[in-house]
């Protein structure tokens, strides 16, 4: 049955989450907005569904939802850690760091959210992916000790995508 409607529906849960977000940003719900959300919702899928070759085997929702809610919160404090750092920490005494983080993820779709994590925490931006696809290079603006922040990243980070994506 799945695969009699894939041609029509390739990504359902992304019909859905368009659908959803397009009626949200509307300022009234209306029927015409609903029904006009779930036609983009179709519509998008279906057009961009060639390049999405190798779609996820797995893919653990609940899991995703409590990995959103961590990161939200990890934003929160380094915003606050940030802004600390540019108000008490002179420039000259600032020690940005490159930081080499070896991936143990192999799904392109696990490896953008990690590096999309780490770029939305701020004080680190994800910079390259490794031609191999076998580490990712991070930037942080300030660090006594880069290795924990490579041992942070695979540990908080990483461990968890490991467990969404199947």
């Amino acid at each position: 049955m799945r695969r009699a409607f894939h041609w029509l529906l390739p990504h359902p849960f992304l019909t859905l989450l368009l659908a959803g977000v397009w009626t949200l940003l509307q300022n009234e719900v209306s029927a015409g907005m609903v029904v006009f959300g779930i036609i983009l919702g179709i519509i998008i899928p279906w057009g961009t569904s060639i390049w999405w070759p190798d779609t996820p085997k797995g893919f653990r929702l609940g899991k995703m939802i409590t990995y959103s809610v961590m990161v939200i919160g990890d934003i929160i404090v380094a915003n606050i850690q940030v802004a600390w750092i540019v108000l008490t920490v002179p420039n000259a005494k600032l020690k940005p760091a490159w930081i080499v983080v070896p991936l143990e993820l192999r799904q392109p779709e696990a490896i953008t959210v990690l590096a999309g994590t780490i770029t939305l925490t701020p004080g680190t931006v994800s910079a390259d992916l490794s031609d191999e696809g076998n580490s990712l290079l991070v930037h942080v603006l300030h660090t006594d000790d880069p290795d924990a922040v490579r041992d942070d990243i695979m540990t908080r980070y990483q461990r968890r995508l490991q467990e969404i994506f199947l």
